[in-house]
């Protein structure tokens, strides 16, 4: 995942850029970078995040862009951005968010007509340069933005700083949002409404899918309306936002709320609880309505270490996302020893983390755990953005179940379907499997029409496809 932040102001937009930019740290730890148009030329600065806040690496650049009063910024857990291009259309800056499914293909028709790519990324064609090569054989900023939105396979929202202004654009089905902000001097862009807050910037207007506006600091123009469908990832509620973020009208924590008195409902034959808990941060919101719903004692029986420990779930060496894992956490054993809980937690993607915190639990004194995930079983990987999506799809912890009880690889479309119906026999065998493999007492996932119901928009304007392989388009 990624989140982007832009501003076009009346006057220095600096400080604005860098905060509301660093307000969209828990969506990466990779790559930062911000580009700022200075009245003449366009200058950008770039750093690894692996190991420092953003805030630490880009304070001491600062002064380099004083003055500017229109910017970008993004943090990534992907490529280096934002990428600079000279082009027919002029110089600009672009930032992009999303996941391009087809890049190979794409790559090869570019190659093909003799165009160039400069940056790699991991070792391969930087796919923000080639959102930018793209934009860049348009006729027009316009032309050139609908082409990318026509010929990814995935999903691409993007920010595109020119001399004139800022182009936001949201991916064509809506899979991020994207909003707007207006302040006292100018506009602000960014993928969390919660940035606009402190920054004193109220929420103006939320872009459609395939949407493009110009947005300057005198106001906003319409380039492409907006499409009719819309599937905008249901993870961003139940993992990736912010709590105090709305997309679509829906509060985050609110959401999250409703998915643990989902939960709890269901939970009715379950007694003898001392405590329910959440893993922060986003299982927080779960529990305390899980809590509530049952009218059981909430209590922070985890408490997680965050001056030194940022988000962990990205890094793709596996010694060290267990052991970031295992110390930004701290059990809190004067709650739990000797204590039946009910921890929560969003989902299980690879399932490390969450047997490290119950072995942690149980060496602490815990009684009895009852493992409640807010989500269904992960089955597919996403094709649409950055999540569940790894090296292998085995490094999905159902889909190494599923082949232990298969005893093949291969796996047929009606096969996952059935494993992942919550009635079927099947989804219970891997279930139960799940729960031995992390040593829960007991362990239960979210069914799917409650996770709707819970963020309160029809299906068919959800993405859905990591527990269910659907699509309405």
């Amino acid at each position: 995942m990624s989140g982007f932040f832009g501003c076009v102001s009346k006057r220095d937009c600096v400080a604005d850029v860098f905060y509301g930019t660093d307000y969209h740290s828990h969506l990466g730890t990779k790559r930062g970078g911000m580009a700022f148009y200075d009245g003449k030329d366009f200058v950008r600065t770039i750093h690894s995040l692996e190991n420092a806040y953003f805030r630490n690496k880009f304070e001491d650049d600062l002064p380099r862009f004083e003055g500017s009063r229109q910017g970008i910024g993004i943090i990534s857990d992907m490529e280096s951005q934002p990428i600079t291009l000279t082009s027919h259309l002029g110089r600009f800056s672009l930032v992009a968010i999303g996941r391009i499914d087809n890049l190979e293909e794409l790559t090869r028709e570019l190659l093909g007509r003799r165009l160039n790519f400069a940056e790699l990324s991991a070792s391969r064609i930087n796919p923000t340069e080639l959102v930018a090569t793209l934009v860049s054989l348009g006729d027009s900023f316009r032309e050139g933005i609908e082409l990318v939105q026509s010929k990814v396979k995935g999903s691409c929202s993007m920010l595109i700083l020119t001399p004139e202004g800022i182009y936001a654009s949201r991916d064509k089905y809506g899979r991020t949002p994207v909003v707007v902000g207006r302040g006292g001097d100018g506009y602000a862009i960014a993928t969390e409404s919660s940035a606009f807050a402190n920054l004193d910037y109220r929420v103006e207007t939320e872009l459609k899918p395939a949407q493009t506006l110009f947005i300057t600091a005198d106001g906003i123009r319409e380039i492409t309306p907006g499409g009719k469908r819309k599937q905008i990832c249901s993870f961003m509620w139940v993992y990736y936002g912010y709590p105090s973020s709305c997309y679509e009208g829906v509060n985050v924590e609110d959401a999250r709320y409703r998915c643990g008195c989902a939960l709890a409902c269901r939970d009715e034959d379950v007694h003898d609880v001392d405590l329910v808990a959440g893993v922060p941060d986003s299982g927080v919101g779960h529990a305390i309505g899980y809590s509530n719903s049952r009218r059981l004692p909430y209590k922070r029986a985890f408490v997680k270490y965050t001056p030194t420990w940022p988000r962990s779930f990205m890094p793709q060496n596996q010694k060290m996302r267990d052991l970031v894992a295992k110390m930004k956490l701290l059990p809190n054993e004067a709650f739990i020893r000797g204590s039946r809980m009910v921890l929560l937690d969003d989902s299980i993607v690879r399932g490390t983390q969450l047997k490290d915190n119950i072995v942690k639990l149980t060496e602490v004194g815990a009684r009895a755990l009852h493992i409640r995930i807010a989500c269904p079983p992960l089955i597919y990987p996403c094709v649409f953005l950055n999540f569940s999506t790894s090296r292998s799809t085995f490094d999905l912890f159902t889909r190494r179940v599923i082949k232990e009880l298969e005893g093949t690889e291969e796996f047929s479309e009606e096969l996952l379907r059935q494993y992942a119906d919550p009635d079927s026999p099947k989804h219970a065998a891997m279930v139960e499997v799940m729960r031995r493999r992390i040593g829960a007492d007991t362990l239960r996932f979210q069914r799917l029409e409650d996770l709707v119901r819970a963020i309160g928009l029809p299906k068919e304007e959800l993405c859905t496809h990591c527990w269910d392989n659907s699509s309405y388009l």
